[in-house]
């Protein structure tokens, strides 16, 4: 028997939500990777990390608001917490691996693809992991066809969130970029669930609980706790906000050398072409 699936149990508010927290933990995520890339490298770790953990954040929250409006008629849905977190560790690790890439060895061709492939896997893995740790009186069924379209949208969204990430840019420009990551995250959350369809072991069934947005809010107190967290930090770096000041150089950006102005250790500074010390003041006489 097939299930009546609702994916939007409470109209536009979820996916409203859902994209909001996709935005901002995208935008949070780049800006912390574009601050990487101004900092020495002693720094540029930790700056990677937590920008990788906000991107995971933004995704997993992103999901799972979203899935609070998802009902099956039929049965209520209940959710494994351990299967639930670990998608959360597998987003976390697999867009870290991505963006240390992008980050380490800068936007380029080889780089870019090989880390939006990562991450992007990492945003399916984490989408369909989670889906696997929905607890119901059926099974869940897919469309091939429609699961490896959702993958596709995923290392393209990754693909184009660590480009924009690698460029060094204003404020808004981030800002524009999470906006476009946001909308291709949710399109990859929904695409994935129109390939869904549920089969009922039987008509009537022995789960009964809560509603699955009272089952799920608890469960992202501490990814949400965390995209505040995040968000002081970038708010009270003015580097992180408004990006690079003008007129300072990114020595430390991947594949950017070192200012040509700059003096090199152990070489003295050449003095300028033009008159010589004892030329100054001295003029030509001319002839009359």
């Amino acid at each position: 028997m097939q299930g009546t699936v609702d994916g939007f149990t409470y109209g536009l508010v979820t996916p409203l939500v859902a994209y909001l927290m996709a935005c901002l933990g995208g935008a949070l995520g780049l800006r912390c990777t574009n601050r990487s890339m101004l900092v020495a490298r002693s720094w540029r770790a930790g700056w990677l990390a937590l920008g990788s953990a906000a991107i995971a954040s933004g995704i997993w929250t992103m999901h799972f608001i979203a899935m609070m409006g998802f009902t099956v008629e039929e049965t209520p849905i209940h959710y494994d917490p351990l299967t639930t977190f670990a998608s959360l560790g597998v987003a976390i690790v697999m867009v870290g691996i991505g963006i240390f890439i992008v980050g380490n060895r800068g936007s380029t061709g080889t780089a870019l693809f090989t880390g939006g492939t990562i991450t992007g896997l990492g945003i399916a893995s984490m989408h369909y992991l989670g889906m696997a740790g929905m607890r119901l009186n059926g099974k869940l069924e897919y469309n091939t066809l429609t699961v490896a379209a959702s993958v596709v949208i995923a290392v393209a969204a990754a693909t184009a969130a660590l480009w924009a990430a690698g460029q060094v840019r204003g404020f808004l420009w981030s800002v524009g970029a999470s906006l476009v990551m946001g909308l291709a995250v949710s399109g990859m959350h929904y695409t994935g669930m129109a390939a869904l369809s549920v089969h009922l072991h039987s008509s009537t069934s022995t789960l009964s609980g809560d509603s699955p947005a009272a089952l799920l809010a608890p469960m992202m107190i501490g990814p949400l706790v965390f995209l505040c967290l995040a968000g002081v930090v970038v708010m009270f770096d003015p580097l992180t906000v408004m990006g690079r000041p003008k007129g300072i150089p990114v020595e430390n950006r991947p594949g950017v050398p070192a200012h040509p102005t700059a003096p090199q250790p152990g070489r003295r500074p050449q003095p300028r072409p033009g008159r010589s010390r004892g030329q100054r003041g001295s003029r030509t006489p001319q002839s009359w």
